[in-house]
């Protein structure tokens, strides 16, 4: 079905990112898989072509391009399209430059903006805690005030871009009475700050080369100019942009379905068993012919989530609908095209096998299917 939501710009931003990723990410990316992280300076070497830094205002550097969510549609859909999985640009994007634009004071984006845009600075965002995924009642990590500063103790794990970041936002205990609407505090914690120190790069199941990192903070002094947002709203803040972080995130679920289905079709088409092409089998027919009335479908719904976030009305409910249903469609998707496959869909050198592993991620972070399901119930007064 024809795609009715960009215009002639973002296409020919399409072209830019589909150029940049094929001169700068493709060749490298079996060494990326290999080393378990992407080069740095990819990110600066994103910035200049625009794939990153769009949204921050010129006067800072960037794009000036701030409230059009279909660029960064296009960013995730590329890498889908390019099976790159290591750069992680869509959380700068669609994750991180929110807080940056949104929630800094006038001092911090004139120290931040620039680098942030250039590519010069990575930013990560530490809410998760061994003991704590998506409760975040159970957030231990903790800061108390001393004069000018806050005084941060604790632990993070599975924080994507941990190894890279030069800025980490970290989520806070500053009120270890309060509720939790008034209980956590996002604090920015730079690289070389004394007492933060970052652990291995995790090794995943997929995703090889993004980097992933547990991170500890020991007495670490962070000052009071490094707050973000306001004291004690953290988790304000956290839930005021989580349905773009899912709509990104169903954005990147739809794209490598396509990808992977159009792969898929070409293969069944020239494989033969029994002297027939196996795409030609009745059972393998009807499959695809459901899978791509599907991922039909799921376009069409998340195109209307961009559509609504872009004027200010998608709500939490129906991001999270979005977020759960493509993505268990990715899986199941999957599992399908890599068993048409055959015994190459086992072979890492298909890149079935790899989406294979890089996509089981995507129905756990972002908030799992479990909790994207309770927030649809509650919507329903359950």
């Amino acid at each position: 079905m024809q795609r009715e939501i960009f215009e002639a710009e973002h296409d020919q931003y399409r072209e830019t990112v589909r150029e940049f990723l094929a001169r700068y990410a493709t060749p490298h990316q079996q060494q990326w898989e290999s080393d378990g992280i992407i080069d740095k300076y990819l990110y600066v070497d994103a910035a200049k072509f625009g794939v990153i830094g769009f949204s921050v205002p010129e006067e800072f550097g960037g794009g000036g391009v701030a409230g059009d969510f279909r660029y960064n549609a296009i960013v995730a859909e590329e890498l889908a399209r390019a099976s790159s999985g290591g750069p992680a640009f869509t959380l700068q994007n669609d994750v991180l430059a929110p807080y940056m634009l949104e929630l800094t004071n006038d001092e911090q984006k004139a120290r931040w903006l620039p680098a942030f845009a250039s590519g010069e600075l990575v930013v990560a965002v530490a809410m998760t805690e061994p003991g704590a995924g998506s409760d975040l009642q159970g957030i231990r990590t903790s800061a108390h005030r001393d004069g000018d500063d806050w005084v941060l103790t604790g632990s993070k794990t599975f924080i994507s871009s941990g190894i890279h970041a030069d800025l980490v936002i970290v989520v806070a205990r500053t009120d270890p009475d309060a509720k939790a609407s008034a209980a956590f505090t996002l604090l920015g914690v730079e690289r070389g700050m004394p007492g933060f120190t970052r652990g291995r790069n995790l090794e995943k199941l997929g995703m090889h080369s993004q980097d992933t990192a547990e991170l500890t903070f020991d007495q670490v002094r962070v000052p009071s100019a490094n707050v973000i947002g306001e004291v004690g709203k953290g988790f304000l803040h956290l839930m005021r942009n989580l349905p773009m972080e899912r709509l990104s995130i169903a954005v990147t679920a739809v794209a490598s379905c396509r990808t992977l289905l159009d792969m898929t079709l070409e293969y069944v088409k020239s494989r033969k068993a029994f002297g027939t092409a196996i795409g030609s089998f009745q059972a393998n027919k009807f499959e695809l012919a459901t899978l791509e009335t599907e991922v039909d479908l799921a376009q069409v719904y998340v195109d209307r989530c961009i559509t609504a976030l872009n004027a200010g009305t998608l709500d939490g409910t129906d991001a999270a609908k979005a977020k759960w249903w493509t993505t268990e469609l990715q899986q199941r998707l999957i599992y399908t095209c890599q068993q048409l496959h055959g015994g190459y869909g086992f072979m890492m050198e298909y890149p079935i096998a790899k989406a294979y592993a890089d996509a089981r991620i995507q129905t756990i972070y972002g908030g799992s299917t479990q909790i994207m399901k309770e927030i649809i119930g509650r919507s329903l007064g359950l």
